[in-house]
């Protein structure tokens, strides 16, 4: 099952989070999510090293670094 929005997968205090917003931003991207995986243990194993990770509504996962034109390219936009 997808989720209604993409979903950015994200920490608290993560200075590439904050460069991977402003790249969403910049690409027109839609609303999305902001999961932050900080206080849960199944999330941290998955993502802990990979954040920020986008993930689009088919499913596709993008890790950082990425750009404006892949960030358009998962999320269709």
């Amino acid at each position: 099952m997808t989720a209604p929005h993409p979903i950015l997968y994200q920490r608290d205090d993560c200075h590439l989070c904050d460069l991977a917003l402003a790249v969403l931003a910049a690409a027109g991207a839609p609303d999305f999510e902001s999961v932050f995986i900080d206080d849960d243990i199944a999330l941290e194993a998955r993502y802990g090293s990979r954040v920020p990770v986008l993930r689009g509504l088919d499913g596709r996962e993008l890790d950082w670094p990425f750009d404006v034109e892949a960030v358009r390219g998962v999320l269709h936009c």
